[in-house]
């Protein structure tokens, strides 16, 4: 079948038993995307004509009304006949090219109770070229796939860094908790998805993590520090309670460094120990209390579902625009261990 991309003018063949996506990506066109798995809605486009259907059902991110509406999510659409869609596409930059390649565990190291900095050595004559705040695959023996997003900048890639929260029954969360070694050989695939920070305009910039969607913040905060770019930046962190903000000892450092950095870490259940006098409740009404105006800004934010879709909706209403604004969604399907770009987070 035929895919013709309405707005680009663009054509690509799309096989049935690969989604229009996948089928893009084969072809060199980039549509948005995250998770891949139909639970963050950032490949969501208009179906123009043609008919699709969804194999594995309805996806989650996708309404009834957005149905009515005749929009699709391409991760999951799979053509039944010549297709025409309208969705955006993504030049980026020549030489990011996902591959698959192995890597050896360089060091596993706590960061909390729950939660590991995984440091994975790849071939010094392999290099990965990335963008920050993209993630990789964990390709396991039995063909399953972990996905989460790398945690260091493109020019420090000597490790590939992630943050991973251990997960309660999760398969591949419990052996990196409880059997993964140093020297460990692992294969991944990288990198994929389209979050990554955008360099072409001098915009402040707001960014908000629930829980472990720090880990792609992280990378691009140290990319904007060490490439020298001075727009300001405002970092809003939703976590549980004080011990799960567990990168303070270096956001401090930062905060000394960088006098374009500012930090809000927003607690949504403190501890009584934490005898806490900042920010309370849900993350994204701690943005917008501090920007009720809101489209001056573009904004970069990771973390659950149900974060990201409150906080879109709240910041549009606030003045920020449809194209000023970046999502890495991600959540666990049936498996608690299966996710979409990261693993663990919360609001």
């Amino acid at each position: 079948m035929k895919v013709t991309i309405q707005n680009k003018n663009q054509v690509f063949e799309c096989n049935e038993d690969e989604s229009v996506l996948d089928a893009g990506l084969r072809q060199s066109i980039t549509m948005p995307y995250g998770c891949r798995s139909g639970r963050c809605g950032n490949c969501i486009g208009t179906l123009v004509d043609g008919d699709i259907e969804y194999p594995n059902g309805q996806p989650p991110a996708l309404g009834d009304d957005d149905i009515a509406a005749n929009k699709a999510l391409f991760c999951q659409a799979h053509a039944k006949s010549d297709l025409t869609i309208d969705v955006k596409i993504i030049d980026t930059p020549k030489g990011i090219e996902s591959r698959k390649m192995p890597a050896r565990v360089a060091s596993i190291e706590k960061l909390a109770e729950d939660v590991v900095h995984l440091k994975l050595k790849i071939p010094a004559a392999d290099r990965l070229q990335f963008l920050a705040g993209q993630y990789v695959d964990f390709i396991l023996s039995d063909g399953r796939r972990r996905a989460f997003s790398l945690a260091n900048p493109p020019h420090h890639d000597e490790y590939l860094e992630f943050q991973i929260r251990h997960v309660p029954g999760g398969y591949f969360t419990s052996i990196v908790f409880d059997e993964l070694k140093e020297k460990a050989l692992i294969r991944i695939e990288g990198p994929l998805g389209t979050f990554y920070l955008r360099e072409d305009n001098d915009d402040p910039i707001i960014m908000m993590a629930g829980g472990t969607g720090m880990a792609p913040l992280r990378g691009m905060l140290l990319h904007i520090f060490d490439t020298g770019i001075d727009r300001p930046v405002h970092l809003f962190w939703g976590t549980r309670a004080k011990k799960d903000v567990y990168l303070q000892d270096e956001i401090d450092q930062w905060l000394a460094d960088h006098p374009q950095l500012k930090f809000t870490a927003v607690l949504s259940d403190p501890e009584e120990s934490d005898n806490w006098q900042g920010e309370t409740g849900w993350v994204h009404e701690a943005v917008t209390r501090a920007y009720p105006d809101m489209s001056g800004y573009e904004v970069y934010m990771s973390g659950p579902p149900p974060m990201i879709y409150a906080a879109k909706d709240a910041f549009h209403a606030h003045g920020l625009p449809e194209n000023k604004v970046f999502s890495d969604a991600f959540d666990f399907a049936d498996d608690p261990d299966v996710t979409a770009a990261q693993k663990e987070g919360a609001e």
